[in-house]
């Protein structure tokens, strides 16, 4: 039997990003239990936007753009808000589609080896 397949649209800040999606998209397709196979379309585009009008659809998607919030600096909150911002934009672009955020304390490679480990506390921002 054929498993249906599920697309999912990603913009991600990095290569680290999207090597992690290609390595979860084989992990998630190799399990006999998966509902159905999945694609992760994701590309390497830090501005939001610029995704938002490079993709070609024919029906509404979502995208979830990854990026790191490196520190409560203002160059870095200016940073973030900047993304938010386009995020909302690409959305008044007439082409159906709906951002998602997701974003990463410091950054994603720190993100993976805590999921990776015991950790009992948090850990903040100096």
């Amino acid at each position: 039997m054929r498993k249906e397949n599920h697309t999912f649209y990603f913009s991600v800040e990095g290569e680290t990003e999207k090597w992690y999606l290609e390595w979860l998209q084989k992990i998630i397709n190799l399990d006999p239990a998966t509902a159905f196979k999945v694609k992760f379309d994701s590309k390497i585009q830090k501005n939001p936007l610029a995704r938002a009008k490079q993709i070609t659809i024919i029906e509404k998607i979502e995208i979830t753009h990854i990026f790191d919030y490196e520190s409560s600096d203002p160059v870095h909150q200016k940073a973030f808000q900047t993304t938010l911002d386009r995020m909302k934009q690409s959305e008044k672009l007439g082409k159906a589609i709906k951002y998602n955020l997701g974003y990463s304390n410091f950054t994603f490679e720190l993100w993976m080896v805590l999921h990776m480990m015991d950790c009992n506390g948090p850990l903040t921002n100096p």
